[in-house]
């Protein structure tokens, strides 16, 4: 059986992942860095990726030849993300390529989101809320490219939570956390509700939030507001772009997808358009495996990477990414 490698390293998570060229095949190996206070320091993240990236390479290759599949090439998440943990990535993955002879391909870390979920899900043509630490959008297909409905226009909602939660102490990723603390009340404080059209802007409930807990207010109230606000936001953005594309599925992906309060209030959404609710049940999160599969889309349906020319893209966009397996 033909397989390649995926290596995902845009942030805190070290991931290689395996995938067969037919999709039957998928597994990953993944170590997440999660600091001991604070937030992520890039350059703390890439030398957690240094270290564990030798031993999550040795268990995939020895997965390989255990199975005697064969290696036909290999993938690696090229952007957007942190430049630091990018590039160790980048590395390992050009050079485990030069040294077997193997095409080499830079994936796009949304795209590797969305093509897993689609996968998992069995989704066809759907109306995509692409939900993280990265990535706060609404995106369809079309004509080879992810059409961008809306999205953030400033942070993401993964980092509106992650931001939060490091205000009161809490490391990051945080938003477990927060999902719990919410759910340990009903009282609700007033945060900002920023909508135009189908963008969003979440810097204003991450403002106030900070502001409440500075005068005392519970953490879980807090939690509370914060998701019922912010994940408001993203049903009436979702809804709008429903209503405007007429899709019969709504896929939500990224690691905010989650989220149980924020399924069920898309799933309010869904049924209102008669769209299906697809979310997967694992793989939400930063893992190699995404970004495998997605390389072996790219094998069949892409040209590989020269060496030479495979620089890292922090801050690439997901429209820009040219999408030939459609």
């Amino acid at each position: 059986m033909k397989v390649v490698l995926g290596i995902e390293s845009t942030a805190h998570t070290f991931g290689v992942g395996i995938a067969s060229l037919d999709g039957n095949f998928l597994v990953d190996y993944s170590d997440q860095f999660i600091p001991p206070s604070g937030g992520i320091h890039p350059r703390e993240a890439s030398e957690h990726h240094s270290k564990v990236a030798p031993h999550l390479i040795e268990m995939a290759i020895s997965e390989i030849k255990k199975r005697k599949f064969e290696l036909v090439g290999i993938g690696f998440s090229r952007g957007p993300g942190l430049g630091p943990c990018l590039r160790v990535g980048a590395t390992v993955a050009r050079a485990i390529a030069t040294y077997l002879d193997i095409p080499l391909f830079g994936i796009h870390h949304g795209i590797a989101h969305i093509e897993i979920g689609k996968k998992l899900t069995g989704a066809k043509d759907p109306l995509i809320l692409l939900v993280s630490g990265g990535h706060t959008m609404i995106t369809a297909l079309e004509k080879h490219r992810y059409r961008v409905f809306g999205e953030t226009l400033d942070i993401s909602i993964g980092n509106l939570i992650d931001m939060f939660m490091r205000s009161a102490g809490y490391p990051s990723p945080a938003g477990h956390i927060c999902e719990k603390l919410a759910s340990e009340t009903n009282e609700m404080v007033e945060l900002p509700y920023i909508v135009k059209g189908t963008d969003m802007s979440f810097s204003g409930i991450l403002t106030a939030a900070r502001k409440y807990l500075k005068n005392g207010v519970p953490i879980n109230v807090i939690c509370r507001s914060l998701q019922e606000f912010s994940f408001a936001m993203l049903s009436e953005v979702t809804e709008r772009a429903l209503a405007h594309t007429k899709k019969r599925e709504l896929l939500v992906v990224g690691g905010v997808a989650a989220n149980k309060r924020l399924r069920e209030m898309l799933s309010y959404v869904a049924k209102e358009h008669e769209a299906a609710l697809l979310v997967s049940k694992k793989w939400n999160g930063d893992n190699g495996a995404m970004i495998a599969w997605t390389t072996a889309l790219a094998y069949k349906y892409d040209n590989p990477l020269d060496v030479d020319k495979s620089y890292v893209i922090p801050l690439w966009r997901i429209d820009e990414v040219f999408v030939p397996w459609q």
